[in-house]
């Protein structure tokens, strides 16, 4: 396991709360693999940070908690005295060079990640970063350069991939039973008052990186990637309709995917009924899922199309169930993954997908013209950040 230095020329940025209360994070080491639990720290201890590590509680029989970092003193011994986390660092650096932690989450702000994570391959950790990871695709493709070939890796906390309702999807798509996916509807349709923006770091390009379509609606995107694949082509067009920030308020994108489907995708934090929802119809039935913040079973449902009924519902009763799409999931991913020296999901591969559709919406908005995957490669200003040439308001 390499355990190589801190990058040259990079700083360890301040760690600060990140308080969204909808994301999540982790990470490797080398030294307890297939001995003894893996040895965790958290990185920021705000609100999400309790969420991380209540997924870590659950798995203790693989995974301990080990440390927390946070440049807030007070919230720190909080933190700690709840979780019972014995060490406790103002400093990620020494942090990093004290515990060696084989995983570390990072439950940061936006635009902190790009550093953290870069300091935490350079100690030879695998990071588990909360989304979006970075802040544009030059700082991902910076992270992915950092990574080792037997690790250390970074990941990306999108835990819809892993509730037991999107991996039997998967499944039943793969056997072939529902025929090819034609149209999809992809929305977060969100509410965040003007006060959730008072948060200095909010609302703002240059360290949140975007509006909903980067810091909300990312996560149903990210499902829908996973569940469709390469897209193709985006339209789009990005509004501040209505809040005092200077990202967007709402998105509407109409995407092509390389099998042929078609999708909307619409992102907003102005929407009193808030709700979650993807619906896939395929040749032989349509699937949907409507929830807020997270899935179980009973929020997906299967309309088998004429003629197909007895097909498609015995294939969809077969699949998996019983596992809701929260961070504990992904974590069990992780941790199998890390125990077996293989790259843990969401691998910076599969995040740059989705992180792409993002900066193609913002593209083709604000160019006002349709964007492929080709148009965001170096040099564009798009490439090295959502907002590009700048927004049209």
């Amino acid at each position: 396991m390499p355990t190589g230095k801190f990058p040259e020329g990079v700083a360890v940025a301040p760690v600060h709360l990140d308080e969204e209360a909808d994301d999540h994070v982790l990470a490797h080491h080398d030294r307890n693999v297939g001995v003894s639990p893996l040895r965790a720290a958290i990185v920021g201890t705000g609100g999400i940070a309790r969420i991380h590590a209540e997924a870590l509680r659950s798995l203790s029989d693989e995974v301990e908690l080990v440390a927390g970092v946070d440049v807030d003193a007070e919230r720190l011994a909080a933190f700690g005295d709840r979780h019972d986390v014995a060490l406790r660092y103002t400093d990620l650096g020494k942090m990093l060079a004290s515990v060696e932690p084989d995983l570390v989450h990072i439950c940061t702000p936006p635009g902190l990640h790009h550093a953290q994570v870069l300091a935490c391959l350079g100690a030879g950790a695998t990071a588990l970063v909360e989304k979006p990871p970075t802040l544009s695709l030059a700082e991902l493709d910076e992270l992915a350069a950092a990574e080792g070939a037997d690790g250390p890796w970074v990941a990306t906390v999108f835990q819809h991939r892993f509730g037991s309702g999107a991996r039997r999807l998967q499944d039943v798509m793969a056997s072939g039973a529902l025929g090819r996916p034609l149209l999809a509807v992809c929305h977060t349709t969100w509410l965040r008052e003007q006060s959730y923006f008072d948060v200095p770091w909010r609302g703002r390009w240059d360290t949140e990186g975007g509006g909903p379509t980067m810091g909300h609606g990312i996560h149903q995107m990210d499902l829908l990637v996973a569940l469709l694949g390469d897209w193709t082509e985006v339209s789009a067009i990005a509004r501040r309709q209505a809040r005092a920030v200077d990202t967007e308020d709402l998105s509407v994108a109409h995407v092509t995917f390389a099998n042929g489907a078609v999708a909307t995708v619409v992102n907003s934090v102005l929407s009193p009924r808030e709700e979650s929802y993807i619906r896939i119809d395929f040749e032989r039935a349509t699937v949907e899922l409507t929830h807020l913040y997270g899935y179980g079973d009973d929020d997906w449902r299967i309309t088998p199309a004429p003629g197909h009924k007895e097909v498609v519902t015995a294939a969809w009763a077969a699949g998996d169930a019983g596992v809701s799409s929260g961070h504990r999931a992904q974590l069990a991913h992780v941790l199998r993954c890390l125990r077996e020296h293989r790259p843990p999901p969401v691998t910076s591969a599969d995040a740059r997908r989705t992180m792409q559709l993002v900066a193609g919406v913002y593209a083709s908005a604000f160019e006002r013209t349709p964007v492929t995957p080709a148009d965001l490669a170096a040099p564009s200003p798009f490439h090295a950040g959502m907002s590009g040439t700048g927004p049209r308001w």
